[in-house]
Order: structure tokens, then sequence, then C-alpha cells
């Protein structure tokens, strides 16, 4: 029997710290933060303006409108392989294991021979320190991870736990980005399409979870998600996707203001995804 990360038991603690914070920030937000001057910080969503199309091509975000915020936490889930957990009996640590860092994640490494396939994916970072205006926080480091397009994780789910892949540590550049050349993921029951990542103050930090400062989750627009999965290899996740949303998944059904990337491409050739990632630095 195959887990996915869709037990409330898991997120319900975080998930009350969430709520309680994001209340206070939207009380700041509309008593005063409209006489402010507004930083971009976050993809597109509630609380920023974004065009939508379906003709062939993903959405497109217009400026975003919300204040220079802190990302909110979310679980790991079940599956983060940063030495926090087990499977098996035994400590999985992906963190350090030799070829953890890289920049396209498809394949397995350190010795693994898997490879994800799936409709190309360019996922672009931005760290930026929500303590000083969004400035841009240069030598962090982000872990990011994601199931496959069949919604299996590596090194966890039946079938790929002898695989690695779409799993892989960056160091962010003097502007605060980094990027990941990996695949879609697909759409599992009971939680819609994300993708998890750490944030360390550090690439010699980013060895287990315990030296981490942020964990949270991003999600994509609908309408990329309903054009992605008329790919081959993604029919699983249209009847899987069709019986979930944004308001009823346990961890986005807040608000995903600050967790919609911004997309650009299409099924055909890939796709880009952007995210500005609001830390307290």
């Amino acid at each position: 029997m195959e887990l996915h990360d869709v037990g409330l038991a898991c997120d319900l603690e975080v998930m009350e710290r969430q709520a309680l914070e994001r209340r206070r920030l939207m009380r700041w937000v509309l008593a005063g933060a409209a006489g402010l001057p507004l930083i971009s910080c976050g993809g597109s969503g509630s609380g920023s303006t974004a065009t939508e199309t379906a003709t062939g091509t993903a959405t497109t975000p217009t400026t975003i409108t919300t204040a220079c915020a802190v990302i909110p936490d979310e679980t790991g889930g079940p599956y983060p392989a940063d030495g926090s957990n087990t499977n098996g009996g035994s400590i999985i640590n992906v963190l350090n294991q030799s070829g953890v860092v890289r920049s396209d994640i498809r394949a397995s490494f350190n010795g693994a021979t898997g490879v994800a396939a799936g409709v190309p994916l360019t996922i672009r970072l931005q760290l930026v320190n929500a303590n000083a205006s969004c400035a841009s926080l240069a030598g962090y480091a982000i872990y990011l991870w994601h199931c496959d397009r069949d919604g299996l994780y590596s090194l966890y789910s039946n079938g790929v736990t002898a695989q690695n892949y779409l799993r892989g540590v960056q160091e962010t550049d003097s502007s605060g980005t980094l990027s990941f050349t990996t695949i879609f993921p697909g759409c599992y029951a009971g939680r819609m399409p994300h993708v998890h990542f750490e944030v360390y103050p550090s690439l010699a930090k980013a060895a287990a979870a315990s030296k981490r400062i942020k964990t949270s989750q991003f999600t994509f627009p609908l309408a990329t998600l309903n054009e992605v999965y008329t790919a081959s290899g993604y029919t699983a996740s249209v009847r899987n996707l069709a019986q979930i949303s944004y308001a009823t998944d346990n961890v986005f059904s807040d608000g995903t203001s600050l967790q919609m990337a911004g997309v650009t491409g299409n099924a055909t050739d890939g796709y880009v995804v952007t995210l500005t990632i609001g830390v307290n630095g």
C-alpha cells in the first residue's frame, strides 16, 4: 500500500499555527498596508492579479500586489528524506549523499540509475529577506523535492525505493536566485499538485533537517494543471485533480497568495515556473 502526504494528523499542528499567523498578517494588510509601498514577494494568486488563458500557453502573472511577507510554514510531509524520519527502519537522509547538490534533478544519483519521465519543468526561485525590504539572500541553500508523474516519491513509495530522483540542493547566487530542471509532478489522490522545499542558511548547513530555517510548499495555477495533464503519462492526474481543489486541500485551503507560482510555457515544449520566497533572513 502506497502512502502519500495526505494524513491530517501530521499537518494539524502546523496548520493551527499558520491560521493564527495568517489572520494577524491579513489584519495588518487590510488595516494599514494600503498606504505603504508594496514590494513583489510571492507568486500569483489571491492578493495579486493574474491572467489565465486556455489557448495553449500557461498562465502569465501580472505585477504582484502583496506586501513583502514571509512564506507560510508548511508540513514537509512523510517523504522529506532529510534525516528527520525513517523508512523500513532506517533513517533516510539524501542530503548527505554525494551528488545531491545539482540543478538537474530528473535522474537518480550516487549509484542509483533511474530517470523520472514527464513534461519538462524549470523551477526558478528567488530567496529574499522579509526583514529587509525583500533584499536578496545570497549564499543560502534550498533543498527541493516532489513526486513523479505517477504521484510516487523516490526512496519511499513502492516501486521507487531504490531511486532518489526529483530531489536536489542548490545554493542561491548573488541575486538570491537558483534554478532546478525537473519534470512536472503528477496529482495523487487527496492533494493538489505541489512542490516541497526547505531553506538553509548556507550550503554547508544543508546536510540535515535540524539546520533548516523554513519548510514550505508551492503549487501551480489550475489552468496550467489542466493543460499539463493532457500530456502522455498523466491520465491518473486528470482523475485525481477533478476530486480536489485548493479550498479542500489540507495545506492550501487557507490561501495560496504567497505559494502560487507564476508559469510560462506549454505541455509540448515544457514550462518555466517562478516564485519569490520571503524568509526572515
